[in-house]
């Protein structure tokens, strides 16, 4: 009942907002924001909204297996966000793009656009399903099952019942955003953020007054433990070498971030390109301290367990929810616990439904202009959602953070070769006349005077790059014994470059 009532508290306060924010919408508001968000508080909302729910639950269940070493990773992501800020801010804010596929449609043709949208719903669905998967599965555990079975009366299915949670979820943040969209999550992201990471800390200060230390001591203790172990030099085999860990952490952000319309929209809505690029390089560095900050948690949860002779869970996603949910922690604790997931994965997911909505509107059925469709897509798209969620309960076999990267590797590696082969291949279009183009509002129909490839081929060569990537891992896997990581993602944007530039020179030479 404590953890119902701090929901219902929670998601009357995201209402609020949300009616403060959505009095007068349109497409404009929805899509864009009207461009009038302050960077500072992007910036601030992005931090939590690039966390999600799973990072809360993941992260500190990590160090079991793996130590401290997915701060390379993290580390990484700082030259991502710089890449995003001054490689590809400036061409999205050249064409004052609504969307950022609209851009492959200027240099590719439609054909790439298209290609590049359908791959981000895929590719956004999906992740965005399994990172919300995480908290309908606690809440649903240490909720739901507890609050039935005290009714006599109750038997009703495990299944029947996460189906529930799970659409009472979908159904409260498609509530909340269905006004105001992309100017609602600005400021609510905000709020989810502050929650989240209030949290967080004093869930920390609340474990270290059970390890009967100081703060001072307990940081000591995290940094001379065994699992405070950051960088792996030496094993070039391993997929926690930090090179490869540091590469995969760059593009991993290129791709994540400055490819995917969900996060990049909220940075379109800020007023200027300068204004973007500073909210990008704030969140960037903030990223690391956040995910340290969920690692020293993980140290000192397991440095618990050894003190109360707590058997560890074989499932590391298990080790928070094992202490903060279940009350070992206090009471005080579970609501913290129960705000800081929800606040995560409302942020995650509400702008994933946002960016789904506007990607279908805008570059697939081409009526940025369209209310009524925009109403429809939202609703159809929430449903979707849902229905996903549903079929990925069955997946959870390893740490759901790995299995969204290495997801992403095969659906995200096109996005990334489409784009690079439009930044590096795709530069013959007369950029003068695309840019007066659409700054007029001409954001669909679009076809360039020299599209450089001949129609479907495109798409043709963005699925067979992840095949042919699945089946290059199943044969290193099975005759050296190598398994590929989080280097997947870089693997599988090389062979969609090279796959298109194969079929755009023989298309030359024919010619």
């Amino acid at each position: 009942m404590v953890i119902i009532i701090t929901l219902l508290a929670y998601c009357a306060l995201l209402m609020i907002v949300s009616r403060l924010t959505a009095r007068r919408s349109d497409n404009d508001t929805f899509y864009r924001g009207n461009r009038r968000s302050p960077w500072y508080m992007v910036a601030y909302g992005m931090v939590g909204a690039s966390i999600s729910g799973v990072t809360f639950v993941s992260v500190p269940g990590m160090v079991m297996h793996t130590d401290m070493t997915y701060m390379q990773t993290c580390l990484g992501f700082i030259l991502g966000y710089f890449a995003v800020a001054f490689l590809l801010l400036p061409a999205y804010y050249k064409l004052n793009l609504t969307t950022i596929y609209s851009f492959l449609q200027q240099r590719l043709g439609r054909e790439g656009h298209r290609t590049g949208a359908s791959f981000f719903l895929l590719s956004k669905m999906t992740g965005a399903a399994v990172r919300f998967y995480v908290v309908c599965l606690i809440l649903h555990r240490f909720v739901v099952e507890p609050l039935l079975s005290s009714v006599s009366c109750c038997n009703t299915a495990t299944n029947l019942t996460f189906g529930l949670t799970v659409a009472l979820m979908v159904v409260w943040i498609w509530v909340y955003t269905r006004r105001g969209g992309i100017k609602t999550l600005v400021w609510t992201d905000t709020l989810q953020t502050t929650c989240m990471f209030t949290a967080l800390i004093l869930i920390i200060y609340n474990v270290v007054g059970m390890l009967d230390m100081s703060m001072g001591e307990a940081l000591t203790a995290v940094f001379q433990d065994e699992h405070s172990r950051m960088f792996v030099w030496d094993d070039w085999v391993s997929k926690q070498n930090f090179w490869k860990q540091f590469l995969s952490g760059i593009f991993i952000v290129i791709v994540m971030t400055g490819l995917d319309q969900d996060m990049m929209q909220k940075n379109l809505t800020c007023k200027s390109l300068r204004d973007a690029q500073k909210d990008m390089c704030t969140y960037g560095f903030a990223f690391v301290p956040a995910n340290l900050l969920f690692m020293v948690l993980g140290v000192m949860l397991m440095m618990l367990a050894t003190k109360q002779g707590i058997a560890l869970p074989e499932n590391s996603d298990e080790l928070l929810p094992m202490f903060a949910a279940t009350g070992r922690l206090g009471q005080a604790v579970v609501v913290l616990f129960t705000v800081g997931i929800v606040a995560a994965s409302f942020s995650s997911a509400d702008s994933a439904l946002t960016a789904m909505t506007t990607t279908w509107c805008v570059d697939i059925a081409q009526r940025p202009k369209d209310e009524r469709l925009r109403r429809r897509v939202h609703i159809a798209m929430a449903f979707v959602f849902a229905v996903i969620i549903l079929m990925v309960k069955a997946l959870n076999s390893t740490s759901v953070i790995d299995a969204i990267y290495i997801l992403c590797s095969y659906t995200y590696g096109p996005l990334l070769g489409l784009f690079a082969y439009a930044f590096f291949m795709g530069r013959e279009e007369r950029e003068e006349r695309i840019v007066n183009r659409f700054q007029k509002g001409v954001e669909s129909n679009l076809t360039p005077r020299s599209s450089l490839f001949v129609p479907r081929k495109q798409t043709i060569v963005c699925i067979l790059s992840p095949l042919l990537c699945y089946a290059l891992n199943l044969l290193v896997a099975k005759t050296t014994g190598y398994q590929f990581g989080y280097e997947l993602l870089m693997l599988n944007g090389l062979f969609t470059f090279l796959g298109l530039w194969i079929t755009d020179r023989k298309k030359k030479l024919s010619e």
